[in-house]
């Protein structure tokens, strides 16, 4: 095979930041993306409809004309958020859904939920009104190990809201781990997972190859090969609850090499390739146009895109940098081959 066809793909797990960082990269995911699932994690958060739909007024207008790109937003929950704005937000047509961060995961986490217990009545808002619940699952206590944690999180945490909101609508996000495939391979339909480029393609050990390696360091943490190689299994098994979110997530060079360097890998720039690389890897693409563009869209309740996008198998290098305030910005594989690129019609 030296040439690939599917139905315009969506991010479903995306980060973009706000200007004058947003900018910078909202473009490379309107090329090769029709919609994208937008992370509420600013600073301050998107906690209401209001910020989530000046949010999204700011990322059209960055965008270059002509561009059809579509924003999903989302809400940050905190311990304080309100039924109301749950409400709001599921008759919004702009909004799809609500980012669960536990206190201090990750990247703008710090207003974070501390207690699952503080929104319960959000979480039966939510169910009511079929609203989507995403969740970065990791247990955040001090004692639980940095590899274990997305393990923990489904045995203290998601099962416990799966078990008393039965009916809610959750996306598992950038699972990273065999025991996440298999929860959720078992679930019901009201279960999905997102995959990023980064988790299928490399396992624990490229952080340390010669060294740190800041720019392959992400929340959840990369884990062994037999966890990257249960995620590679799932994304390519035609699973409908399987489906692409890159979690792309931009820092300065500056911001990730530094003595305590920020968590987050960029793939925007290439991650259809970034994709079909894995896939190809997996030597089988019968399931690529439904991770990518089909099953996302089937779990979200949105049509499919109309348009095509196109791949041809052609050896190009990511480039070691890219324009970016600060100190410029490295992509995820910069400096390495890919074996597909995207084909922009003329």
């Amino acid at each position: 095979m030296n040439s690939l066809s599917i139905i315009t793909p969506d991010d479903w797990h995306l980060h973009l930041r706000d200007n004058p960082y947003l900018e910078a990269v909202v473009n490379d995911t309107a090329r090769q993306f029709r919609r994208a699932i937008i992370m509420p994690n600013l600073d301050p958060p998107v906690r209401s409809c209001a910020d989530a739909l000046a949010y999204r007024e700011r990322i059209l207008a960055a965008l270059t004309a002509g561009s059809d790109f579509e924003p999903l937003m989302t809400l940050y929950l905190t311990d304080n958020t309100r039924v109301e704005d749950i409400v709001a937000a599921s008759a919004s047509p702009y909004i799809h859904g609500a980012k669960l961060y536990p206190a201090g995961a990750t990247t703008n986490s710090d207003a974070g939920v501390t207690d699952l217990a503080r929104l319960a009545r959000v979480f039966e808002a939510m169910q009511k009104h079929g609203f989507i619940l995403q969740i970065h699952g990791e247990a955040t206590a001090p004692e639980v190990d940095v590899f274990d944690r997305e393990k923990v999180f489904i045995d203290q945490s998601l099962a416990r809201i799966r078990h008393d909101f039965p009916e809610l609508p959750v996306v598992f996000e950038h699972i990273t781990t065999r025991d996440a495939v298999e929860y959720v391979s078992a679930a019901d339909g009201n279960l999905a997972a997102t995959i990023t480029p980064h988790h299928l393609l490399i396992n624990r050990n490229a952080i340390f190859q010669g060294g740190i390696r800041p720019h392959h360091y992400c929340l959840p943490i990369a884990k062994r090969e037999a966890h990257r190689q249960a995620l590679v299994t799932a994304a390519t098994s035609g699973d409908r609850r399987f489906f692409a979110g890159t979690d792309s997530a931009p820092h300065s060079r500056q911001a990730k090499e530094t003595a305590c360097g920020c968590a987050g890998i960029y793939s925007a720039h290439s991650a259809l390739e970034l994709y079909a690389e894995t896939f190809e890897l997996a030597d089988d693409f019968t399931h690529f146009e439904a991770f990518m563009s089909r099953n996302g869209a089937d779990f979200y309740g949105l049509p499919y895109n109309q348009g095509r996008v196109r791949l041809e198998r052609e050896s190009w290098t990511v480039p070691a940098s890219l324009p970016y305030p600060d100190t410029g910005l490295i992509p995820f594989k910069a400096g390495e081959s890919l074996r597909w690129k995207q084909i922009l019609d003329a």
